[in-house]
């Protein structure tokens, strides 16, 4: 099963997206504690979170988003 076809079956059954993660996060500390900081509006720790995620795996925040906008005609 591909992430959309789970994504799907959870929608017909009434649940949204955001309910999905939230799911997730629950056998996940780390994820509940982005999704805590972005329901609070901590943008900053949110922001810092994935710059260092994204450090551990090698990459920049900056480079990435740039590259993620550029593919979606973003400006």
């Amino acid at each position: 099963m591909n992430p959309m076809q789970i994504i799907q079956a959870y929608m017909t059954k009434g649940i949204t997206p955001k309910g999905i993660v939230k799911n997730m996060a629950q056998n996940n500390p780390m994820l509940k504690n982005l999704i805590d900081m972005a329901e609070k509006g901590d943008n900053e720790s949110v922001e810092n979170f994935a710059r260092n995620l994204l450090k551990e795996r090698g990459l920049d925040l900056d480079t990435e988003m740039s590259k993620m906008k550029k593919t979606l005609g973003i400006n």
